[in-house]
């Protein structure tokens, strides 16, 4: 079979898809104007398309198209003004036009397509020097299309469960639908073939290991449960993620501990520790030094869709609309829900777990020096002893070890006695009087939340108030100042998989298993300890009796906040439901209809494109 290849190669691009800075040359051919069998059949050729089975990733970790679909419409986060409503609120805007269902469709596909690419010529590609150091090779594919079928099949169901790739058997117009069961058969012979042939290590950041393969598998064991049978698939899913816990050192991974200054949850965020985080078993590696990605620069705008409204009501206090340090503020999407604040997170001043702390930024500091107003003082129900003071801008050049990129950045002066603190926004109630004679806007959840509900608060029904339902502490998980590159695009690495979250998947399938509460406890209770600092470990320390899947599901919610997995959770859970949405954030439940709102809508562009369009459905939209 003779066909001109009608793909990227990527053959000198590696950098492209995994964020190396490593070049090579090209022997004399253009290698874009042969065949498929000449390109790929040699290593040089096999292995860039290997490559590229990684560049479509980067359209879903790091950027706006992959947020709501994952978190929007869960327990933990409500849509900021009309955006998002879609999934935030199971809108009519969630419809097959879409741009975010397209984005997630079309990437997976993609990927899949290139992956059994590989698959098809692995079997006659020369150049290795042994079966296993090709099968090495292939095992990345396996891992990438299991992978990409994972996200179809939880975000669309039963959909088409392809094997073949477009340019070596022609596209099937008239698809059929697979079982999600057939899917999870064969994302977990893929990943069992990852697991058997993966290395250890690999020369590039961002190409996929055995711990990446061991921590997937897991994952997907556990939700598999969700489908039957989940007594032995949570037994698969407790072995697997025994096997990479109880071994996390023969796979080149570690947790953070805590030490007297830090907790080890923080140090997995800490910016010095992200090009080579022991904690990060699969990772959407970017290269910060060159821009040379998928998209170049356009990298790690997840932070800026978090913000609270710093451009203007926060700008009246003298915060900045675009931000090294925060993000650009005119960009809103999701804000944190009652529950996640207040009953996920404990409310109070100094607790000893330190993940709301470090999860979300409740400080913002003045861009510029700004001076309180009367008329400020006046409207936002201010003490009088707090007129004419001076909020002191904080921006000064940051020191190279600070931002990698020597940008202007906050918070480098006149921030270490709070003199420049503009807005305040904790998780915990301050008094009415404290807050009148705080010199700043204090925000707390009283301001925001009605009193008895979990709803936000409708501005018209408190007309003698400030409106600030819009300002809130902004999740920052991926915003480690070092790699600040600009007020939109942060350059560092975004962790897919890691080592805490496989913790939480032996403790939920420990349950699901045989009811083993102790060996639950244990699991929940290490993540716990690094949670604080290694003075107040004692703390935070829970019983084998408080373990049952709504406790793992609440530690899943405080470790994993805005990692991309809450929707996954509540579906495997059986908490994707209106009556838990309405006990919980009332606002996703607005339009929720458990008869299609587990799935998402086919793109319309793809029903387009068959000829049996009525036979394959919709899922109900």
């Amino acid at each position: 079979m003779k066909k001109t290849s009608k793909v990227n190669l990527y053959i000198c691009a590696v950098f492209f898809s995994i964020a190396s800075l490593q070049s090579c040359t090209l022997d004399e051919e253009n290698l874009t104007t042969v065949s498929l069998e000449k390109s790929y059949g040699e290593r040089a050729g096999f292995e860039g398309l290997i490559n590229s089975c990684y560049q479509d990733l980067y359209f879903l970790h790091g950027k706006v198209d992959y947020i709501a679909p994952t978190e929007a419409g869960t327990d933990s986060w409500q849509n900021v003004n009309n955006n998002g409503v879609g999934f935030a609120q199971y809108a009519s805007q969630l419809n097959p036009d879409d741009g975010n269902v397209k984005v997630i469709w079309g990437t997976a596909y993609s990927t899949i397509n290139l992956c059994n690419m590989v698959m098809h010529y692995a079997k006659e590609v020369k150049g290795y020097s042994s079966q296993e150091e090709l099968d090495s090779k292939v095992a990345e594919a396996y891992f990438l299309r299991a992978f990409s079928n994972f996200i179809l099949v939880e975000q669309f169901g039963g959909v088409v469960l392809r094997t073949t790739s477009i340019p070596v058997d022609d596209m099937n117009g008239a698809p059929q639908r697979s079982s999600e069961e057939e899917f999870y058969d064969l994302i977990i012979a893929d990943l069992k073939y990852a697991c058997d042939h993966l290395p250890v290590k690999q020369d590039l950041r961002g190409q996929v290991t055995k711990k990446a393969a061991y921590g997937l598998l897991a994952d997907v064991y556990l939700q598999r449960t969700r489908l039957g049978d989940s007594e032995e698939y949570a037994r698969l899913a407790l072995e697997t993620a025994e096997e990479l816990i109880n071994n996390a050192a023969n796979y080149n991974a570690s947790l953070y501990l805590s030490d007297d200054s830090r907790s080890g949850f923080a140090k997995v965020w800490l910016g010095e520790n992200n090009k080579n985080n022991t904690e990060f078993l699969f990772t959407q590696a970017v290269d910060h030094i060159g821009g040379l990605n998928p998209d170049w620069w356009n990298r790690g705008r997840t932070r800026q869709y978090y913000l609270p409204d710093l451009a203007t009501r926060g700008a009246e206090w003298g915060t900045g609309s675009r931000s090294i340090l925060y993000g650009r503020a005119n960009s809103l999407l999701l804000k944190p829900s009652k529950y996640l604040l207040t009953n996920v997170f404990e409310p109070v001043e100094n607790p000893a777990d330190t993940r709301f702390a470090e999860t979300f930024t409740y400080k913002f500091y003045a861009a510029t020096d700004k001076m309180i107003t009367q008329a400020m003082a006046t409207a936002y129900q201010k003490d009088a002893s707090v007129v004419d003071h001076l909020i002191k801008g904080t921006e000064a050049q940051a020191a190279q070890a600070v931002n990698y990129y020597q940008q202007t950045l906050e918070e480098q002066i006149n921030m270490n006695n709070e003199e420049g603190l503009a807005v305040f926004t904790p998780n915990w109630v301050i008094s009415k009087e404290v807050k009148s004679k705080a010199p700043m806007l204090v925000v707390d959840p009283s301001d925001i939340f009605e009193p008895s509900t979990n709803r936000y608060k409708d501005p018209a029904q408190y007309p003698n108030e400030p409106n600030l339902i819009n300002m809130f502490p902004a999740m920052k998980k991926f915003s480690a100042s070092l790699y600040s590159q600009s007020n939109q695009y942060w350059l560092g690495d975004v962790p897919i998989i890691r080592l805490g979250e496989i913790y939480l998947v032996a403790a939920e399938a420990a349950i699901l298993y045989n009811n083993d509460q102790a060996k639950a406890a244990g699991y929940v209770n290490t993540l716990r300890r690094r949670a604080a600092l290694s003075s107040r470990e004692s703390e935070m320390l829970v019983s084998s009796a408080d373990m049952n899947i709504d406790f793992i599901l609440m530690e899943r919610a405080r470790e994993l906040t805005g990692e991309h997995v809450r929707w996954l959770d509540l579906k495997r859970t059986g908490r994707l439901t209106k009556s838990y949405l309405e006990q919980t954030n009332p606002i996703a439940a607005t339009y929720f209809d458990e008869a299609k709102h587990t799935v998402r809508p086919i793109p319309q562009s793809f029903l387009d494109a068959i000829s049996n369009a009525t036979e394959f459905g919709n899922n109900g939209y």
